[in-house]
């Protein structure tokens, strides 16, 4: 499967989510139901003015007024709106943007939804994504885990294989997990199944930390 395909088949994924959840579910993202979810993921394709506010503080007002007023439109037209894709004039509509920019925050948002409620169950991870998003964590870690100092390896439980390093420093923390589990666990959410290993003081520092955007 492509890597086009595999961004194609998680936004539908995506979409069915939402839509089997309706637009008052709870999300791992803090403060975001469904509806926001669903909001944001059309601003920051169709809506350049107001997704640089995501992580532009000083635009953050503005993104905030766009994402109500978004929002408040109905919600299976915002699903519809997503699961369209990207307007044509967006630079999202370009397959290598899309395939760089969303395979990632597709998996993670639909998660995101899955694992909010008590007694989440992750989905069937497909062995492809697996493997993009494993490709994923060493570039990706140095925006999420920008905060620490400490060395990071990762080690994945789906398959066979070395640990990996993914951010050089001193001491050495080890994080044992499937791709999705890590990749989620490094954007900063706490409904994961991984395991963390170093000494006593590494840990507490990490689970400490800011991780994610």
């Amino acid at each position: 499967m492509s890597t086009s395909t595999l961004v194609h088949a998680e936004r539908s994924n995506l979409a069915d989510l939402l839509l089997a959840a309706g637009p008052d579910a709870p999300t791992l993202c803090a403060g975001w139901t469904t509806r926001d979810l669903a909001a944001h993921l059309v601003i920051r394709e169709g809506r350049p003015d107001a997704a640089a506010g995501i992580v532009i503080a000083p635009l953050a007002k503005w993104t905030s007024k766009v994402q109500a007023d978004t929002a408040s439109q109905p919600y299976q037209d915002l699903v519809a709106k997503f699961r369209e894709g990207p307007p044509r004039w967006s630079p999202f509509s370009i397959a290598s943007v899309d395939s760089a920019a969303n395979i990632v925050e597709f998996a993670v948002h639909a998660e995101d939804v899955r694992r909010a409620e008590a007694g989440w169950v992750a989905g069937n991870a497909d062995p492809e994504l697996s493997d993009v998003l494993w490709s994923r964590l060493p570039h990706m870690s140095k925006l999420l885990l920008r905060s620490l100092s400490m060395g990071i390896t990762v080690r994945r439980t789906d398959t066979v294989g070395e640990p990996a390093s993914i951010k050089t420093g001193s001491p050495v923390l080890t994080i044992t997990g499937t791709p999705i589990d890590i990749m989620m666990l490094l954007h900063g959410r706490s409904a994961v199944d991984v395991q963390i290993e170093g000494d006593e003081q590494t840990v507490a520092a990490f689970k400490a930390a800011k991780l994610g955007l």
